[in-house]
């Protein structure tokens, strides 16, 4: 295990990480409306896209995220980097994190305050990431047309400023009782 590497009493860090896709051929979301009426939810059949690559650490609801134009091993090394800025100065971050092609690759840059673990394979439920992106679509971007590539970056990077914006929301969506050791 990593802490057995680490210098005594150096504190541990619990993080989560993840990707999602939004783009013009985006998701529609269930919507309130009148009993018997059928709300009209805007769909674009285009297909220009942008990732939201996200990092939670639920029990200090701090995150780290960066939008990028495609997930490949060179943007997983920089959003890897932006984590390692969000980790408190001496401690070490451990990421949780599926088995992506760019997460398991030898060649992927790992910062020295990090240490990377990988989920089981086909396990969504266990990365709370997948609820926070859940969260995100149903009150953000989803349900909308966007105007050009800009836009999705710039709704992206809104989406995301104001979930790290709101520590609390990061606490409930991300805790999971057995990654806390209770």
């Amino acid at each position: 295990m990593v802490r057995a590497s680490l210098p005594r009493g150096t504190p541990v860090e619990i993080w989560f990480q993840d990707e999602a896709r939004v783009g013009q051929k985006n998701k529609i979301t269930r919507r309130w409306a009148r009993r018997g009426t059928r709300p009209s939810a805007p769909k674009d059949q285009r297909t220009k896209s942008a990732y939201i690559f996200g990092a939670i650490c639920p029990e200090l609801g701090k995150g780290a995220g960066l939008v990028l134009p495609f997930c490949n091993t060179e943007t997983m090394a920089l959003h890897l980097a932006e984590i390692s800025l969000a980790v408190a100065p001496g401690a070490h971050a451990v990421v949780l994190m599926d088995q992506a092609g760019w997460h398991t690759t030898g060649k992927l840059e790992v910062p020295a305050s990090i240490s990377i673990i990988p989920l089981p394979a086909k396990c969504p439920e266990l990365n709370p990431v997948e609820n926070v992106w859940q969260f995100m679509r149903d009150n953000w971007p989803s349900n909308r047309v966007f105007t050009s590539y800009d836009n999705i970056i710039d709704r992206c990077c809104e989406a995301w400023n104001k979930l790290i914006d709101q520590p609390w929301r990061i606490l409930t969506i991300g805790r999971r009782k057995w990654a806390r050791g209770s």
